[in-house]
């Protein structure tokens, strides 16, 4: 087993996109302790990679014959060492949110079951976008339970993000067969494009990022409409680094503008290690 071969399986390239949700969640819950939000950047990033390599474990099968290159199929890990490590980094990130209080570990818990479902069953359900959803809802929720408590704000910010992701992760299951067989789920996007809105109204810097944010959603829809050869995991790798702005634009529009410049850089650091470590 190579480097390589890890930061494959934990497709690392999309982390920055927990890092900005732990600064989100946090922002919204009112409190932006720095040594707090990292520690739960660590617990989101246990949690992401863990189900990442899970991901992998439950789809071996498929995989060999959709996806040959995956590092399973591909013979530079065996299965079970997968499962194992997969399990254990959720157990990893189960205990760091308990360390950050009783229902910062709720919420880590509620976080872990829904990865496990996802990757579970997600080649067997329709509702798997509204489950990969979930995993990203309790991101928020886990944030703002550790340094505050979850607000309101929080919970309507975690639903928008929810949205987003049942738009990309509808997107992303047409990858392996490189077309978009009906457009009317993706919708959904624009939930999450008009909350964000709303909130940017009166914050000049928030409004710019929607703005950026727009265009990003619109690019990767182009993508998905064109149909082309390669367009669907262009698209979804785009919209996976857009999730930052997402996040960039709910901080700004609560008043915090260099944190949501940091969101901001974490958008443009997905796009940047997407080159290195593919995001799908």
């Amino acid at each position: 087993m190579t480097f390589q071969t890890i930061l494959k399986l934990g497709r690392v390239s999309n982390l920055p996109t927990v890092w900005t949700n732990a600064i989100a969640g946090s922002v919204l819950a009112g409190q932006t302790t720095l040594p707090v939000v990292l520690v739960v950047a660590l617990a989101l990033s246990l949690f992401y990679i863990g189900g990442m390599w899970l991901n992998d474990a439950f789809d071996a099968e498929i995989d060999a014959r959709e996806r040959a290159n995956r590092p399973i199929p591909m013979g530079e890990i065996g299965v079970n060492t997968v499962f194992t490590v997969g399990f254990v980094l959720l157990f990893a990130g189960i205990l760091v949110s308990f360390w950050l209080g009783g229902t910062a570990g709720l919420m880590g818990v509620g976080l872990a079951i829904a990865v496990v479902v996802y990757d579970w069953l997600h080649k067997h359900t329709m509702l798997s976008p509204v489950i990969m959803g979930v995993t990203r809802f309790f991101c928020y929720t886990l944030a703002a339970a550790a340094v505050g408590a979850i607000t309101g704000s929080v919970v309507l910010g975690a639903l928008g993000l929810l949205a987003y992701i049942v738009g990309l992760t509808y997107a992303a299951k047409q990858e392996a067969y490189d077309r978009l067989d009906r457009a009317w789920p993706l919708a959904v996007l624009a939930l999450p494009l008009i909350y964000a809105l709303s909130l940017s109204l009166q914050t000049p810097m928030a409004l710019v990022i929607w703005a950026g944010f727009l265009v990003v959603v619109l690019l990767a829809l182009r993508l998905l409409f064109r149909r082309n050869k390669g367009d669907i995991p262009k698209a979804v790798v785009t919209m996976i680094a857009g999730i930052s702005l997402y996040d960039a634009t709910l901080i700004a529009g609560a008043g915090q503008d260099m944190l949501a410049l940091v969101a901001v850089s974490g958008f443009l650091l997905t796009l940047l290690l997407q080159r290195v470590v593919s995001g799908t």
